[in-house]
């Protein structure tokens, strides 16, 4: 197709404009061969008629459609040239907020003037590892581009950012370097990308300065070469500097600043340290009050101070040479102060009077005398003489600000040398990324040297950039095979030829600064006679004799000859140079050591080239000019360019007002010129600029195709297209795998796409339009019929119910007149039965006072006569019992002196004798049955023992109760005098609290009042209670679960970093093992291997020893780390603790007043209990008394039975055998007596007797002679036992006694210490009642909720103190009890064994052997210890998860573990509990950190939650045990607490589950965007648009591109492995939705950052993907775990994409619809949306900021990406397991023989 027929009707085209430089119009008529004049319409609807010229014909150019407007590459515009890429920029900078732009290998910068969120870490994740046109422009990307062919080709690379002052390359260099500091990071421990970012500060406050055009501009030019080793880690860097403005450290244009450094220092004046400087206001100083500008807005100098300072010691500048380089600083703002006034007309004097130069002498410590004669004079050196010649005024002046501006150069030098050895590597770096910061092209209304130097580099870079890209165009066809013609391009070797070449510019720039009496106009005529109409590049003024103009590639540039040749020279007096030499300021004179000859020009930049070790500087190379020195350094730069790989980042200045996101044409288009995006767009254009591959051209025009043009082969299918639809081949060319189009010709397809297109839908309307019309007269049609219908059905409904209501009104009147009669007989009725009710109520009442008169009479005189019958009855009884009192005393003594009478008789003594003798008898014969009958009771005993072990724990208790209420009880019998003080102090206190009582009955009816009212109050408030408690109870909770799961949070990522820093300890430690073995071993592979080789050898080959001794070295380790662990899970526990506490509290708070009034009232009635106590402490005496004589028999007997176990307690043997021992303890007491009665006797009529019993008492035993006769007496000494028994007895109640008057006295200090602190309670209770009261309503409740909290809070932490006492004290009595059950059941066997008739058999005749029988398996198992390592290394280390969880019961491993554990703990083994737990912790580390692969990790996350689970079932806790079978129960642990290692368990698990989660990351991460967002799975939606060149030199070749089938087969894996090894559903289900947010984070993320992606279609395949993933939760049925909800923000940013997007009503609806995403998120989506067709419409600007508006009051984070690292908190409910330990069953196949079953 002809160009001249895109001119038709509606064409777009752009014509010049003298305000927007290009104005868009539209053909009116189509234009012919001939026509002199273009019919146009303006956009503002005006005609407009454009003028051809006749002799060229050039027509306007033509403008894009809009779907190829706002393109991320401008070489993606099908017609390019300047106004099509102008507009392209001012759509993404003005409307979309984009500063960012491709024009084929150049990134497009535009300075926004504000502040943007897009340089976040989360961004640099985001671009890291993508390819350089998979996303959208960015610095971030093109820093990613030259790392990655840093690291893929090995070779070096650089960044060249330029622009004029104001375009932002300060900030675009920072942010690549920064990029690159925190992608690759520092090999090393110095941490160089640290130093690197930190050297920004430094060279901004000495190289930077505030201008007209710039806050923060940079006024020399800079190299940083960032070095990299063979891991692409940052090593070191080097920095060269360029062309430092020496000139405004003396002089400053209006509103404009001196270097930033000097304005810092005046800030920290009033410091102490600055004191010494003697430094002011800058408005003091000349050096820094010229610009009248001192401040920048929101730049604080002095905060900017301390990060310069903060720089220079991370740079390891000391603080001795910072304050040595600020002395020098403020010496040189003193020199600017010092005055020069005139002595003559040929000389001068300095005049002091402010003493600057006094103070600049003393700073500098220099001779005052030697300075001021030096500043007024020079030395001239003749061949015979030296003569000292005074100057003028002018010339001192120049000459001391030729002074500062060499020391500040100087000073500015040292700094980059020491900031250059701060940041060097003794290693060589491997490779290197530079990146260039230099000046852009510079033309203002006078130039001057610095201005011709700058261009002329700026020359140099534009050759470069030129043969760049032209080299990479000729690249491109050579690789498509495509026929390459020479493409015309500017070549500005001529302009640099006349600068840099013999007899240029530069050469007799150094001629003439040679010659004794050259001057600015003698150059000038020099120029003017050499070049003048010999160079096509070189003008002169014709106003002007002292100005020359220079052709440059960017526009013609006037330089000003005045100061040239002082400027190039740039002379010094060397006389002063030696007075500063001369200094005894070391750091001062170590910044001119290198010169030998001052009076030499001085350079301006270092030389970065200069030959290492080289400490001087010849003599002529101090003669070199500045600007030989500048064409040098630009030589070296540009060949250290030329090696490496150029990437080239373009600043844009939009503005010279600095308003944010306001572009200015002229400015825009002045500025693309000077910087070569013209001339690149030029060069593509020349050729073929469109180009795509085949498969994009076929989805992209295959509407365009006819059913016999679709081949198999894609490429013949595009070329027969091509050839019918485009005519002309030269049009286009096909390459290997592109097509290759002419400029022109994709808008010409588009053209016949959109056509095509319109056509079919004019056909799709038109058949809806006949179908829509149809229907709506179908509508019309049974609508009237419907009328029809209704209204006839209206009419008969009328006449019925006239009908009906006339039959009702009937009715009603019926109803009504009956109603009327029988209300009326009702009312009589019911009056007539009140009238009888209240007089029969009465007449009974009375009735019932006249019987209870009666009765009550009845009562007194029945109390009356009762008493005095008992009154006269006690009277008589009194008498009756004094009478015969009186008369057994007499009897008493007549039988008395009758005995008398007869025990003086023989004869009676010998029957009483006979009497006692048979006694006797028949009392030895009575013990002998009784020992008969104990021996059975013995043998009946023994048999029921075993029987009676529940009846004995029951006694036992019953016995101590018992013991305690005696001992009580005799304490308080002895105690009645102190307790009846006691009860007249309780009395007294008693009355005391009647009082109070009293009171507290006033103050409890003042506040029954208040709580009336306040009740009053609240049933007021109630409504409006209720309605706020629901919303209340629905946040409350949503707050506290947020707060528990950001505190969880928290937790688990410090134990992610605690992970972190074991692994690198374990690394460093492990290289460090690796390098001692290196130095061991010297016939090890060469030194060429890796590290991480190095380390996974020596890693594979750890045998069994090497894991167990790593595994004792990490026991140290974890146990010190318990602690924190155990201190940040308490803190979890707390506040899940507050959580259900508030909850309480929060449903239960109207019910809390009442409460606080019970407790009140509780308090008073236990003061008015105390009476009653002690009515009921007598009751308890008098019981006390009758238990203390059973008691007394009852140990008697205890004390007597216990030595020969003859009944068990509580059998009913053991009853008839305590009833025996009474009845045989009162026998012996009357024994007692009459044995004693007999002893009188015998001892006064049988003397002889005595005395031999007396004898042999003495020579038996001494000990035993107050009780002789009771021996001779009783012949088995039975009175003996008796009384031993008796004394026994007595001791063992003496201690009791004492025993229990010690707890007496503490229970009652514990009591009055109860009753003090109610006391206090209750005064604190009262204190806030008073003070509540006080309050206004809505404070009273809240003071009393919080004293509720506090106080609920308190008792809760005093109950979990009692809980965990009480639990320690149980699990000790279980362990004493179980003790005592084993010794006692061993004791009971070597009883029946010693009494059994076998082992009496045994005894006398052979030995016979005892088979111990098989006992049952108890679920433990046993292990020596030296096969502990063993275990370990079978059981975890080289244990193969897939065979384990095809073949073995799911846990097996946690299983066996435990049983182990179960052994130690049965054997009371702590050290063998601690080695096993530390050691299997340690190794299962071990093994996740060697195989850390999905199917090991979750092997062990199984296993480690079912540990962890096992150790919970098994902890004997109530909590865990009621889940327990009752023979689980039995196998519960008994000696050890392991809850601290539960603790430690549960980290365990929590970091192999973020292990686990950052393997699926890395899994899914490269498939996600390629199958959410790239993948076409819906055939046909998607619309391939025109992609630049970017799309097409991808950093790698494209791997096989992954589908959302792919995905969902990867999650199958992941469940189905998960749930293979046994993991817990609930564990699963928190893995898949962490998964699932991975999945919507990162295609969320990349829709965010690329353009191309955010479109309709787009939208709709995304919302396909998405319910793709429903249905597969659907189908695994894990709806509820929360991973849908984690998908809502990308299904609302795929709903953003579809809705309509136009009027306010359409604002709202998003705004409701998008909660999940943020206001940046929802701005960006909109901003982004890009037409793919050309019947979309793009989003306005008007109705983005009415959803801005909108989202205003939203309180969200600014935050613009989604934190895809981001990890859940973990939980791990209980999950007990119905496994029985015995049933487990260990397979031969693990080979664990040495694990014994116990």
């Amino acid at each position: 197709m002809a160009a001249l027929e895109l001119y038709s009707k509606f064409a777009r085209v752009w014509i010049p404009d003298t305000t927007e430089v290009w104005r868009s119009a539209e053909l009116n008529k189509d234009y012919r061969l001939g026509d002199t004049v273009l019919h146009l319409q303006l956009e503002d609807e005006t005609d407009f008629e454009y003028k051809l010229d006749p002799k060229s014909v050039v027509l306007p150019p033509l403008r894009n459609p809009d779907i190829l407007v706002g393109e991320n590459d401008l070489t993606a515009l099908s017609y390019l040239h300047e106004p099509a890429v102008l507009h392209n920029l001012r759509v993404r900078f003005t409307d979309s907020k984009l500063i960012y732009t491709y024009c084929g290998i150049i990134l497009v910068a535009i300075n926004p003037y504000e502040s943007l969120p897009i340089y976040g870490s989360d961004i640099i994740n985001a671009y890291s590892g993508q390819n350089m046109g998979d996303m959208d422009p960015h610095i971030f990307a093109v820093s990613e581009e030259a790392y990655k062919q840093m690291a893929r080709d090995e070779k070096n690379q650089s960044i060249i950012v330029s622009g004029e002052s104001g375009a932002g390359k300060t900030v675009s260099a920072k942010y690549a370097m920064r990029y690159f500091a925190t992608v690759s990071g520092s090999s090393a421990e110095s941490r160089v990308e640290e130093k690197v970012l930190a050297s920004n500060p430094i060279m901004e406050a000495i190289g930077n300065a505030k201008t007209t055009r710039n806050d923060n501009s940079s006024r020399f030019g800079k190299y940083i070469e960032i070095g990299f080793d063979r891991k692409h880690h940052i090593i070191g860097a080097n920095m060269r500097t360029y062309l430092l403005e020496k000139s405004r450290v003396v002089f400053q244009a209006s509103e404009e600043r001196n270097y930033h450094i000097f304005y810092q220092l005046c800030a920290c004046a009033h410091l102490p340290e600055f004191e010494p400087l003697k430094l002011g206001s800058t408005d003091d100083f000349p050096y820094t009050n010229q610009g009248r500008s001192p401040i920048i807005e929101g730049v604080n100098d002095l905060k900017e101070m301390e990060a310069t300072r903060k720089a220079f010691s991370l740079l390891g500048i000391t603080e001795v040479h910072q304050m040595g380089l600020f002395q020098i600083l403020s010496a040189i703002l003193h020199l600017g102060n010092v005055e020069v006034k005139e002595r003559g007309s040929s000389s001068c004097a300095i005049s002091d009077e402010g003493g600057y130069l006094a103070v600049f002498c003393d700073l500098t410590e220099v001779l005052y005398e030697s300075m001021a004669h030096w500043l007024c004079h020079k030395k001239l050196k003749t061949a015979t003489e030296t003569l000292n010649k005074p100057v003028t005024r002018l010339e001192a002046i120049n000459g001391r600000d030729a002074l500062a501006k060499h020391i500040y150069a100087k000073l500015f030098s040292w700094i980059v040398s020491q900031v250059n050895k701060a940041l060097s590597t003794s290693s060589k770096p491997d490779s290197c990324i530079g990146v260039l910061d230099i000046y852009g092209f510079e033309t203002f209304e006078v130039n001057s040297f610095e201005q011709f130097c700058i261009n002329y580099a700026n020359e140099k870079l534009q050759q470069q950039f030129n043969m760049h890209v032209f080299k990479l165009e000729q690249e491109e066809y050579m690789k498509e095979q495509i026929p390459w013609t020479l493409i015309d391009f500017y070549d500005n070797q001529p302009c640099i030829n006349l600068i840099e070449a013999k007899m240029g510019l530069l050469d007799l720039l150094d001629e003439e600064c040679t010659m004794p009496k050259g001057s600015d106009d003698s150059w000038a005529q020099k120029l003017y006679n050499t070049h003048l109409k010999k160079s096509s590049h070189f003008e002169k003024p014709r106003m002007s004799n002292k100005a020359f103009i220079i052709l440059h590639f960017a526009d013609k540039v006037e330089y000003q000859c005045d100061g040239f040749l002082e400027k190039n020279k740039d002379t010094v007096n060397e006389e002063q140079i030696n007075v500063l030499k001369a200094s005894k300021f070391a750091l001062l004179v170590e910044l001119f050591q290198d010169e030998e000859t001052p009076a030499a020009p001085s350079s301006t930049a270092p030389s970065g080239r200069a030959k290492v070790g080289r400490q001087t500087q010849s003599f002529r190379e101090h003669k070199k000019s500045v600007g030989l020195q500048f064409r040098n350094s630009l030589h070296l730069l540009m060949d250290t360019l030329n090696a490496t790989t150029p990437h080239y980042v373009r600043c844009i200045k939009p503005n010279d007002v600095k308003a944010p996101f306001m572009l200015d044409p002229h400015r825009a288009v002045q500025q693309l010129r000077a910087c070569g995006v013209l001339e690149t767009i030029r060069i593509s254009s020349a050729g073929f600029p469109s180009r795509w591959t085949y498969q994009e051209f076929f989805s992209r025009y295959r509407v365009l195709m006819r059913q016999k043009e679709f081949l198999s082969d894609r490429k013949l299918t595009c070329q027969s297209v091509l050839e019918r639809l485009v005519q002309n081949k030269d049009k286009y060319q096909f390459g290997k795998t592109k097509i290759f189009f002419r400029a022109g010709q994709v808008a010409y397809l588009e053209k016949l796409r959109a056509d095509k297109l319109r056509a079919a839908c004019i056909n799709i309307q038109k058949t809806i339009r006949c179908w829509l019309a149809r229907k709506k007269y179908l509508r019309f049609r049974q609508a009237t019929i419907t009328l029809q219908k209704y209204t006839r059905g209206h009419q008969a409904r009328c006449l019925c119910k006239t009908l009906r209501r006339t039959r009702a009104a009937v009715i009603f009147q019926k109803y009504t007149r009956m109603w009327a009669a029988r209300r009326q007989f009702l009312r009589q009725r019911t009056a007539a039965v009140l009238i009888q009710r209240l007089l029969r109520g009465y007449t009974a009442r009375l009735e019932y006072k006249r019987l209870v008169c009666e009765r009550k009479a009845l009562l007194i005189q029945r109390w009356v006569r009762g008493f005095l019958a008992r009154w006269r009855f006690r009277r008589i009884k009194r008498a009756v019992v004094y009478l015969q009192c009186c008369a057994r005393r007499m009897l008493a003594r007549r039988e008395l002196k009758k005995l008398k009478i007869e025990a003086r008789s023989v004869e009676h003594y010998k029957k009483l004798n006979v009497g006692m003798e048979n006694k006797i008898m028949q009392l030895q014969r009575k013990l002998d049955e009784q020992h008969k009958e104990n021996r059975e009771l013995s043998e009946q005993t023994r048999q029921l023992e075993s029987h009676s072990a529940t009846e004995m724990e029951k006694l036992h208790m019953q016995l101590k109760t018992l013991q305690e209420v005696e001992v009580e009880s005799r304490h308080r019998g002895d105690l009645v005098t102190s307790l009846q003080e006691e009860l007249e102090l309780v009395r007294q206190e008693l009355e005391k609290s009647k009082e109070m009582v009293a009171e507290l009955n006033e103050k409890n009816t003042l506040l029954k009042s208040e709580k009336d009212e306040m009740n009053r109050l609240i049933q007021e408030q109630e409504q409006q209670i209720k309605e706020n408690s629901e919303v209340t109870h629905q946040e409350t909770p949503e707050h506290l679960q947020a707060q528990l799961n950001e505190e969880r949070f928290r937790y688990q990522n410090l134990l992610t970093e605690h992970l972190k820093l074991e692994e690198r300890y374990a690394d460093l430690r492990s290289e460090k093992e690796a390098a001692e073995l290196s130095k061991r071993d010297h016939n090890r592979a060469d030194s060429g291997y890796s590290s991480s080789q190095s380390e996974s050898i020596h890693s594979s080959v750890l045998t069994g020893s090497e894991v167990s001794s790593l595994e004792r070295e990490d026991t140290g380790q974890m146990a010190a780390d318990v602690s924190l662990l155990l201190k940040l899970q308490r803190r979890v526990a707390e506040l899940e603790k507050e959580k259900m506490d508030l909850q309480s509290e929060m449903d239960s708070k109207e019910e809390q007043l009442e409460l606080e009034q019970t407790k009140e009232l509780e308090d008073c009635q236990r003061v008015l209990g105390a009476e009653r106590d002690y009515e009921a402490l007598k009751e308890l005496e008098s019981d006390n008394k009758k238990l203390k004589k059973d008691l007394q028999e009852l140990r008697q007997s205890l004390s007597k039975g216990s030595g020969s176990k003859l009944a068990s307690p509580g059998g009913q043997t053991y009853k008839v055998l305590l009833e025996q021992l009474n009845s045989t303890t009162e026998e012996l007491e009357m024994r007692k007596e009459e044995v004693l009665i007999l002893q009188s006797q015998l001892v006064n009529h049988e003397g002889f007797k005595h005395k031999e019993t007396g004898t042999e008492g003495e020579s038996g035993d001494s000990s035993r002679s107050p009780t002789l006769g009771l021996h001779e007496l009783n012949e088995d000494g039975e009175l003996w036992i008796a009384y031993e028994s008796l004394k026994e007895t007595n001791r063992i109640l003496v201690s009791q006694m004492q025993t229990q008057g010690q707890t007496h006295e503490k229970e009652v200090e514990g009591l009055k210490a109860e009753l003090q602190q109610l006391r206090a309670e209750l005064d604190q209770q009262q204190q806030m009642l008073s003070n509540s009261l006080e309050l206004p309503h809505d404070a009273r409740i809240q003071a009393s909720l919080q004293h509720e909290i506090s106080r609920l809070t308190q008792q809760n932490m005093d109950l979990l103190e009692q809980m965990g006492k009480q639990d320690k004290i149980i699990r000790k009595l279980k362990k004493h009890l179980k003790t005592y059950m084993k010794k006692f059941g061993e004791a009971e066997g070597v009883d029946i064994e010693q009494y059994s008739p076998e082992n009496m058999v045994g005894e006398s005749g052979h030995t016979v052997s005892i088979v111990r029988k098989e006992r049952d398996f108890q679920g433990m198992l046993e292990y020596r210890r030296e096969d502990e390592s063993k275990l370990f290394k079978i059981l975890i280390t080289e244990l193969k998860p897939r065979g384990v969880a095809l073949n073995l019961v799911t846990g097996l491993p946690a299983y066996i573990l435990f049983m182990c554990l179960r052994h130690a703990d049965y054997a009371n083994d702590d050290q063998r509990v601690s080695t096993l737990l530390n050691s299997s912790i340690n190794t299962i580390k071990i093994v996740l950190k060697k195989r850390g692969d999905f199917e090991t990790i979750s092997f062990w996350l199984a296993n480690t939650c079912r540990f962890l689970h096992c150790l919970r079932q098994y902890s004997g806790e109530e909590a865990y045990a009621k889940h327990n079978t009752p023979r689980q129960n039995e196998h519960c642990l008994t000696n050890f607490d392991l809850s601290e290692y539960r603790q430690v368990l549960s980290d365990l698990a929590i970091q192999i589950y973020q292990q686990l989660i950052r393997v699926i990351e890395n899994i899914l991460h490269p498939k996600i965007a390629p199958a959410m967002l790239e993948q076409e799975t819906i055939q046909g939606v998607m619309g391939v648009k025109p992609t630049g060149m970017r799309k097409r030199t991808p950093s790698f070749n494209e791997e096989g591109s992954h589908s959302l089938e792919s995905i969902l087969k990867q999650l199958d894996v992941f469940y189905y492995t998960l749930l293979q090894h046994g993991n817990d559903t609930e564990v699963v289900r928190q893995v898949i939705k962490q998964q699932f947010y991975v999945i919507c984070s990162v295609t969320l993320n990349n829709l965010l950052l690329r353009k191309d992606m955010c479109s309709w279609s787009k939208g709709l395949q995304i919302r396909y993907n998405v319910c793709q993933l429903e249905e597969w939760l659907l189908d695994k049925d894990l709806q509820s775990s929360g991973a849908h909800e984690s998908l809502e923000p990308l299904i609302q940013a795929a709903q953003l994409l579809q809705i309509k997007k136009k009027s306010q009503d359409d604002a709202e609806a998003i705004c409701t619809m998008c909660t999940a995403l943020t206001t940046e998120q929802i701005v960006k989506i909109l901003r982004l949306y890009t037409p793919v067709n050309e019947f979309e419409e793009r989003v306005s600007i008007s109705f983005i900021k009415s959803v801005q508006t909108l989202l205003k009051d939203r309180k969200e984070s600014s935050q613009l990406l989604m934190d895809a690292k981001i990890t859940f908190p973990v939980t791990f409910p209980f999950n007990p397991s119905p496994v029985a330990l015995e049933t487990i069953q260990i397979p031969s196949s693990l080979n664990l023989n040495f694990l014994t079953r116990v």
